[in-house]
């Protein structure tokens, strides 16, 4: 570690402001198809936790619905020695462990399946209309934890992801792609989290 990544590093630690609690970080299939992905995958891990995590979110946007196996059977391997929950975008399992990774399942896709399951509810005699509030469609969501901080590589663009659960994230952008992200990338991110002054839409 080079003496500008120590400096990140103390202030991190030595900040009065906390870390986040749960961290959410989009990527996309290109991502992964790049050498040493995988690996900067599990570092991200061990990273998040180091500082303070406690459950981290990972949503891997794709184009190719083909291409899902192969990624879940990727990224399965990555977390096996880790409590990780991986979902595919036909799963009806919700991902209830401290790491949560969804594949292609944006968060348009997300909503609306909680809605339909409401809405058969409804259908079924088991809830009525004046009786659904915010509650019954956050036990259905994928990713049943909102995040602290949502990193996004690459581009300025958050993608169809996490809609219901980022309305209050604090949102860090850079244009640094997957392939090239290290830690000095994520104590600048935890910085700039540390530097703001949430106000949850207040």
């Amino acid at each position: 570690m080079g003496i500008y990544d120590r400096y990140l590093a103390v202030r991190t630690q030595w900040a009065d402001e906390a870390t986040p609690d749960n961290v959410a970080v989009v990527i996309t299939e290109r991502d992964l198809l790049e050498q040493g992905a995988y690996d900067t995958l599990e570092s991200f891990f061990d990273w998040a936790v180091e500082y303070g995590a406690e459950r981290v979110m990972v949503y891997v946007s794709v184009l190719d619905e083909e291409a899902v196996p192969t990624l879940r059977r990727a990224l399965e391997d990555v977390g096996a020695p880790r409590e990780m929950a991986v979902r595919g975008p036909d799963d009806d399992r919700r991902a209830d462990a401290p790491i949560q990774v969804s594949i292609g399942l944006g968060g348009k896709h997300e909503f609306a399946a909680a809605v339909r399951s409401v809405a058969e509810e409804v259908d079924d005699g088991e809830l009525t209309p004046g009786e659904i509030d915010e509650d019954d469609i956050e036990e259905r969501l994928v990713f049943p934890t909102d995040p602290d901080l949502v990193i996004k590589t690459g581009a300025e663009r958050l993608s169809d992801f996490m809609i219901w659960q980022s309305v209050y994230s604090e949102l860090y952008f850079t244009d640094v792609n997957w392939r090239d992200f290290r830690k000095r990338e994520y104590l600048r991110a935890i910085r700039d989290f540390q530097d703001r002054q949430r106000r949850f839409g207040q």
